[in-house]
């Protein structure tokens, strides 16, 4: 059985593409490189981690979802011998989810001996209550087989709302039955920690790579392993990855 990871959100600038490149070097670090799809019909972003393989499939024609690229993309899900990872961008999340709602993808999928795990990102500051409102809304969209993992970003401010967490917030209480695990992207010093996985996101590099290169500090090489432990970490603890 393969498992989909779907990465679905939304607002855009988020960080759905950077969760889709740390889930993929997660994967193959375990020693099974999955099939790395991006969906994004506007910024390839997942596509420029050449180190992932990652195959470009525009699944949109205009604000449509142009069934035989779509269909493509089921046969290519359907034929993968491991993981697949699909990374999905912000203009084509509506046409998608009601794509793979109305014609019962989930179900599809599972009938196939695959389990769709689908990735949503709740991120703090101005984006903080749009995050939120996707993450309820796909849970209340998608069928009971699908299971969610929840990725808290804290780059554009603190996940809260009213002094309450995103734990202790409606949105999560009401569904955290459906939700498999939740992933804190840590908190990292702008000047220092921020800085250096910034700059390797921007440089499309994998942690390896930028721990690797020796254009780079010492000392940055030494707080991306910090960064990269801390996220693993994480990923280790969630049965459903």
């Amino acid at each position: 059985m393969a498992k989909i990871h779907m990465i679905l959100q939304g607002k855009g600038g988020v960080g759905k593409s950077m969760i889709a490149a740390v889930l993929a070097q997660y994967k193959a670090e375990l020693g099974t490189a999955p099939l790395c799809i991006d969906t994004d019909p506007v910024n390839a972003t997942f596509e420029g981690y050449k180190a992932l393989g990652v195959q470009r499939l525009n699944i949109m024609d205009g604000d449509e979802i142009n069934t035989r690229r779509f269909d493509d993309l089921i046969e290519k899900i359907a034929t993968a011998k491991g993981d697949v990872i699909i990374d999905n961008g912000a203009s084509s999340f509506v046409p998608l989810s009601h794509y793979l709602i109305s014609n019962q993808v989930p179900t599809l999928l599972k009938d196939m001996g695959h389990e769709l795990v689908v990735h949503t990102v709740v991120t703090g500051g101005q984006a903080l209550l749009d995050t939120i409102s996707g993450f309820a809304q796909l849970v209340s969209q998608f069928p009971e087989e699908c299971t969610f993992v929840v990725w808290l970003n804290p780059y554009w401010g603190a996940i809260q709302h009213e002094g309450k967490g995103f734990e202790q917030l409606k949105a999560y209480q009401t569904n955290k039955t459906r939700v498999s695990a939740i992933v804190q992207i840590p908190v990292l010093k702008e000047e220092t920690h921020g800085r250096d996985f910034s700059e390797m996101l921007q440089a499309r590099e994998t942690f390896d790579e930028a721990i690797a290169s020796e254009a780079r500090s010492i000392m940055t090489r030494q707080r991306l392993k910090i960064v990269k432990s801390q996220i693993y970490g994480q990923l280790e603890n969630a049965a459903v990855l």
